[in-house]
């Protein structure tokens, strides 16, 4: 490029940078009216958002190329101090064209204010940031954290940095506990930790289906060519009284005590089973009043059906078998079966068919939201199950949600009861707070630092979440919202200037439905806008939902996981679910969180010395 070439293009990019400042600065005048809201030690924030909204209004891809290409700022990472950034790059192109241009308008924040309000924000919500590391780490709490303080206590010393209580389970005696093991073990670890408590919210669901039957399934252990590798081990038990099974038995059978009194080792019990075929057990064992036994062909034993005891192929007694666990299959579908979204809270069932196969009912299962039968329509679309069943809604009469199925697994799906429903085409006319939120924000307000709004859709659900914990006394309790439906994400903006009316405030980027209500091919590119809206907000983001999932559940991690669980370097706090072998992954986690501390800082690559870069 020539040297009057490139001059002609300083000139040409100078306007086009006027007019994304100036764009910037009219949105920030068109919500005057909101920005009064807030108060004026946030406003700086809120202004910043705007005008960064302003800029993300305009496709600026051909002109961050041609700023590259002249060795300047390629604005590539301004989020946290927009108008700074657009200001630094007009005073260079006006010092290097000779042109006078204006950039005597002082910006809401600069280089350092923006990054440094981030940061404050995410200490007032978050906590201080922990040794050797910015980002931080949240763990889910299984029950068992009521009650066992030491696992409270080695997840801390691992690195937990935030306790995060999920009222969806448990209930206000459980998560008093768990606090409670947490501030005993602070005082002993000498490190210190929030709670996060998160309201359940108004969940869609599956209701309960109908049982089958009662039958127990005996299966042994058979390898490749269906040759018996291990007997199955069924204990027989007093129906009256039963006993527990020993260690790594766990099929049980009830039977009459004067069955069980009569029996021997080496007799044999003799039954028909639920497909009308004779199965024997061996009596092996005796353990006090109930018998270990073996069978080696698969039985399905039915309730109430007549067991005999056999000693030497002679009959010694007879009797019934006792209460048996419910069978409760679950609803088949395949693509272009129809499937019934009931708002009777009845049980549900799979299709009902004659002898030729022929469906004579659709299969049907109860959706457990009102509002849903209100809101949705003819044409929008439905996922079941975290996105495993897709379907297309063909009516609504207010009692019956008629859906097509268009999408299953390649061996269709099988529907059970309490799988998540997503409307995700659906404006669902309902409060994120219900009735059972109120009853449990009363109780963890207590003894909690934060709240969590899960569900939220607009502004509205936050001012009101607001509006009761002012009631309540809690004001100054910190505020995440949870972004996972697309009703949230479409309305960031809205709800981000909201929240700014009362922080500390967090996001949380809730994946799991969040990936299901935008498409599983959108989720990153969303992810990615919620962290650069946030940024320019100056809101802490919590990165959420299966990281290193396979690790807290079966002690490795994948490589795909690890690239995951990098990803979350780039928000302020990440967030672990539970699992067997959650100690070992928070401290895995703290570790990774570490190292990259070094590499990056949000999107800008920090060029620390790499050891590779000798020549050996």
């Amino acid at each position: 490029m020539t040297i009057e070439s490139r001059s002609r293009l300083f000139e040409r990019l100078i306007p086009s940078l006027v007019q994304l400042r100036d764009d910037g600065l009219r949105l920030e005048e068109e919500n005057a009216a909101e920005l009064s809201k807030i108060e004026p030690i946030h406003r700086p924030s809120a202004r910043n958002l705007l005008h960064y909204l302003g800029l993300r209004r305009h496709d600026i891809r051909g002109l961050q190329r041609d700023l590259h290409a002249l060795g300047l700022s390629s604005l590539g990472i301004l989020e946290a101090h927009t108008m700074a950034s657009l200001n630094a790059v007009l005073f260079v192109l006006g010092q290097l064209t000779g042109q006078a241009v204006d950039v005597s308008l002082e910006p809401p924040v600069d280089f350092h204010t923006g990054p440094r309000l981030l940061r404050d924000h995410a200490r007032a919500l978050l906590g201080p940031e922990p040794a050797g590391r910015h980002v931080r780490i949240m763990v889910t709490m299984p029950s068992e954290a009521a009650n066992d303080p030491g696992l409270v206590r080695k997840l801390l010393v691992a690195g937990m940095d935030v306790m995060r209580i999920n009222c969806a389970h448990d209930d206000a005696t459980a998560w008093r506990a768990m606090v409670e093991n947490l501030r005993k073990a602070e005082r002993e670890v000498g490190r210190s930790c929030r709670v996060q408590a998160d309201l359940a919210g108004p969940k869609l669901r599956t209701g309960r289906l109908g049982a089958a039957g009662r039958v127990l399934k005996i299966q042994p252990r058979r390898d490749y060519l269906g040759r018996l590798v291990e007997a199955a081990a069924v204990w027989l038990t007093p129906a009256d009284a039963p006993q527990e099974p020993p260690t790594k038995v766990r099929l049980m059978l009830p039977l009459p005590r004067s069955l069980l009194d009569a029996a021997h080792p080496g007799d044999e019990l003799h039954l028909t089973d639920g497909r009308e075929r004779e199965r024997f057990l061996a009596i092996v064992a005796r353990r006090g009043e109930s018998l270990l036994a073996q069978a080696d062909r698969v039985s399905y034993v039915r309730d109430e059906s007549v067991i005999e005891l056999l000693r030497d192929g002679a009959l010694v007694a007879t009797g019934t078998v006792g209460v048996l666990p419910e069978v409760v299959p679950p609803i088949s579908l395949l693509p272009n079966d129809e499937l019934l979204l009931v708002r009777a809270d009845v049980p549900g069932h799979d299709a009902l068919r004659d002898d030729a196969g022929a469906v004579l009912e659709p299969a049907r299962i109860h959706c457990t939201l009102d509002a849903a039968f209100a809101s949705v329509r003819p044409g929008e679309s439905v996922w079941l199950d975290d996105g495993k069943v897709g379907g297309i809604v063909t009516a609504n009469d207010g009692s019956t949600i008629r859906v097509k199925i268009a999408q299953t697994g390649p061996n269709g799906a099988r529907l059970r009861a309490e799988k998540g429903i997503n409307f995700p085409d659906t404006q669902l006319a309902m409060s994120a707070l219900t009735v059972k939120d109120l009853a449990d924000l009363e109780q963890v307000v207590r003894f909690v630092d934060m709240v969590a709004l899960s569900f939220l859709r607009g502004p509205d659900d936050i001012l009101l979440l607001q509006e009761h914990l002012h009631r309540l006394g809690a004001g100054h309790l910190g505020i995440v919202l949870k972004i996972e439906n697309r009703q949230a994400f479409e309305n960031l903006p809205r709800i981000l200037l909201a929240s700014l009316r009362s922080p500390p405030v967090g996001v949380m980027v809730a994946r799991g439905d969040l990936a299901v209500e935008v498409g599983f091919e959108r989720l990153s590119e969303v992810q990615e806008e919620i962290l650069w809206l946030c940024e320019a907000a100056h809101v802490p983001v919590i990165w959420a939902t299966q990281i290193l999932e396979g690790m807290a559940k079966k002690g490795a991690p994948s490589r795909a996981e690890i690239s995951d669980a990098v990803m979350s370097s780039r928000a302020e706090c990440a967030m672990l679910n539970k699992g067997p072998y959650i100690v070992e992954t928070v401290r895995f986690l703290s570790g990774v969180l570490s190292r990259m501390d070094q590499h990056l800082d949000k999107r800008m690559a920090m060029l620390r010395r790499l050891s590779v870069s000798e020549l050996r």
